[in-house]
């Protein structure tokens, strides 16, 4: 039935029906660019690494997950894939997508979040239960406590070791660390899958001891932005008038859901309690919530309980909700040295105009300071960003209108 569907080659994997049917009812009809370029190389035998680049809302996350249910033995009863991700929300989400996907298959999956497992259609596990399940996603401190403390993970069959997020997994606190003693632990040479939307120069090099000898598809800096996101600024007098503005926006524009980031978590949660005081529908997400709260935030966000989410970075990479419509850069994002952080800025707006809708993102500028940080982003990425003004309602609206 399903191979009769009109799916374009359908990513290599045509002889299987399980993973049509999950394909079809995912309405997955037409393979993206990376995912074309990077499943062939992912399945090419001997098995050789990947680092992999492509813009936000592109489908490396199906690109790693379709190639890794072709790579895996169902009838091989241990875990043979690991998958890491640097945030909780994350973590989830990949989680779901390859339950989703794979559920008229007899491959299984399960999530380690803080400690606790999320299987596959069976009943909930004992914490220090050895799992059997085919792959396993988790964080890095999640999945490197299981390995050293709980045991609670085979490593002896693992196939595939993927990093989702990888130049931040590389590069980011103790991520980095966690995640090579993770790799020192897994005792055969699993095949290493690296995807992100940005690569450092100096992350990659670092990148390519880790995964050695690697297949690289990557980009230019002047093609990471994405088309389909009008990026724009809007320059205030000062902080009074930028908050007055985030108000405006939402008393006058029709904006099916949005995110608005911040640099800190007090901030969010003061602009949140404003904006709900004034009647919108908002609520905050940031690093000093319970896991619990974070997961019923994101899955109220996702069900469109409310259109507005205020954060700080911990939801910048990889979150897909593709109702938002609106990225707004209340505060711009900087690096330890206190410069534009232009990667951080990248994942931010590509939290829209994913998968080909389109979007906005809006920088706040209300000093020289702020104004040269937009300016170098413009710079950095070789693209206009548009002024919008801040009184004129009606300019304002026709503008939004030519995005979305």
């Amino acid at each position: 039935m399903y191979s009769s569907v009109p799916i374009q080659t359908i990513f290599l994997f045509y002889r299987n029906e399980g993973l049509l049917r999950g394909l079809y009812t995912m309405s997955y009809t037409k393979p993206s660019k990376i995912q074309k370029m990077a499943i062939p190389l992912i399945l090419a035998n001997p098995p050789r690494n990947l680092i992999a680049q492509s813009q936000n809302g592109t489908g490396k996350t199906a690109a790693f997950v379709l190639a890794m249910l072709k790579r895996i033995d169902p009838d091989l009863k241990q875990t043979q894939a690991i998958c890491l991700a640097p945030s909780r929300e994350l973590a989830r989400q990949m989680l779901d997508f390859i339950q989703e996907v794979s559920k008229y298959l007899t491959i299984t999956s399960a999530g380690i979040l803080r400690d606790v497992f999320k299987p596959t259609a069976r009943a909930s596990l004992n914490k220090n239960q050895m799992l059997t399940d085919h792959i396993v996603v988790g964080t890095p401190g999640t999945i490197l406590n299981c390995l050293r403390k709980r045991h609670t993970i085979n490593v002896n069959h693992i196939k595939m070791f993927v990093l989702d997020e990888a130049d931040n997994m590389l590069d980011y606190q103790g991520l980095g660390d966690q995640s090579i003693r993770i790799r020192n632990l897994i005792p055969v040479q699993p095949q290493i899958l690296l995807f992100s939307a940005t690569f450092p120069d100096y992350v990659c090099r670092f990148a390519r001891r880790f995964a050695p000898d690697p297949h690289e598809i990557m980009l230019k800096v002047e093609e990471l932005s994405v088309s389909s996101i009008g990026q724009c600024y809007m320059d205030c007098i000062n902080e009074e008038q930028k908050y007055n503005v985030v108000c405006n926006i939402y008393d006058v524009l029709t904006v099916s859901q949005s995110i608005i980031f911040c640099k800190r978590r007090k901030s969010a949660d003061v602009i949140a309690r404003k904006m709900r005081e004034l009647g919108h529908l908002v609520n905050c997400i940031h690093g000093e919530m319970t896991p619990d709260e974070r997961d019923v935030i994101i899955d109220d966000f996702r069900r469109g309980i409310f259109k507005v989410l205020v954060t700080t970075n911990l939801i910048s990479r990889g979150i897909d909700i593709t109702s938002v419509s609106l990225v707004i850069n209340y505060e711009m994002p900087l690096d330890r040295y206190g410069n534009p952080d232009a990667e951080v800025y990248l994942h931010r707006i590509g939290r829209t105009g994913r998968f080909g809708h389109t979007g906005v993102s809006i920088i706040f500028v209300h000093d020289e300071t702020t104004y040269r940080h937009m300016k170098y982003i413009e710079d950095y990425f070789k693209v206009k960003i548009r002024r919008i003004p801040t009184e004129d309602w009606q300019e304002i609206e026709k503008i939004f209108k030519q995005y979305i």
